[in-house]
């Protein structure tokens, strides 16, 4: 569907005033950029986004959205990888002194459709049961997986315990950790942001046995990107996705939007690439994700 730009000038709703928990279907408007500036034009740029929303993700539906390229001209290639996440792989020729990348969609979530339903071969997922290199585990991360199991053995009992251990062994402070941060140095560190939270959490899943993926979104009234884990659990005949934040130590609701779901946050990086010249890049980065409507 063809994005309608005066929605983008629409008035958004205060989230703050509403009970997320509570709503059944709500509209969101996502804008979000990134703009690299090069101090000398640069050559062969390719660029890898992760930032288009699934057409759907559980009872999140992508509805409209533009992608635009602005500063270059540029070829793109739009595809899904291996976890079905949309990704658009971009490539200029030659850029004089910056490039811009703008998303800008709407996405419409039915709260009360029902839960993100997968096949039962999830619950036996390598891709969700391995350890990257990101999410292996340490002697202090074991310990702590062997006292969960003790505790629960039922897979949503383990989840939200998982996530209320992590939400309280790690506080939140930008700075500290990196990209390349691994689950056992952000716990050791015990502070980090958002992936630290998650790479932690899927560390101890793995130890228990509960399937589990890492989740590239947005949470409305923040300010970046998100993360947060979705772990898979037995549904009947099939499997369900229940998604925990434990880097605010609960589970997610309609103030949440899915972009992506990986192994760890190497699968789904918002923007990455690579260009020739000696020119050193500067990135900034701008978001807006809001309500539009809410019933």
């Amino acid at each position: 569907m063809m994005l309608d730009p005066s929605v983008l000038q629409a008035p958004l709703l205060d989230h703050r005033t509403l009970d997320l928990a509570a709503v059944r279907r709500v509209n969101y408007v996502l804008q979000q950029s990134f703009r690299y500036e090069y101090d000398a034009p640069v050559e062969s740029l390719r660029q890898k986004l992760v930032i288009v929303p699934p057409d759907r993700h559980g009872n999140q539906y992508r509805r409209a959205h533009r992608l635009e390229v602005n500063g270059a001209p540029a070829q793109r290639r739009v595809r899904r990888d291996a976890y079905g996440n949309v990704v658009a792989w971009l490539r200029a020729e030659r850029v004089t002194e910056a490039i811009e990348f703008r998303l800008a969609a709407v996405i419409e979530r039915v709260c009360d459709e029902g839960p993100t339903v997968l096949p039962a071969e999830a619950l036996r997922s390598p891709h969700l049961l391995r350890p990257t290199r990101l999410t292996g585990a340490d002697e202090r991360l074991r310990a702590m997986a062997a006292d969960i199991a003790a505790q629960a053995a039922d897979p949503r009992e383990r989840a939200q315990l998982i996530c209320d251990a992590v939400s309280s062994a790690i506080t939140y402070k930008y700075g500290i950790t990196s990209v390349q941060t691994t689950a056992p140095q952000a716990l050791a560190a015990g502070f980090g942001v958002c992936q630290d939270f998650a790479h932690v959490m899927l560390a101890l899943c793995h130890l228990v046995d509960l399937p589990a993926r890492y989740v590239s979104g947005h949470l409305l009234g923040q300010g970046g990107t998100h993360a947060w884990v979705e772990v898979v659990v037995p549904l009947a005949a099939q499997a369900e996705a229940v998604a925990f934040d434990p880097c605010n130590g609960r589970q997610t609701d309609c103030g949440y939007v899915t972009v992506a779901t990986g192994r760890d946050y190497s699968d789904v990086a918002p923007t990455s690439g690579s260009y020739v010249g000696t020119s050193s890049g500067r990135l900034t980065a701008d978001r807006r994700v809001g309500l539009l409507t809410a019933a």
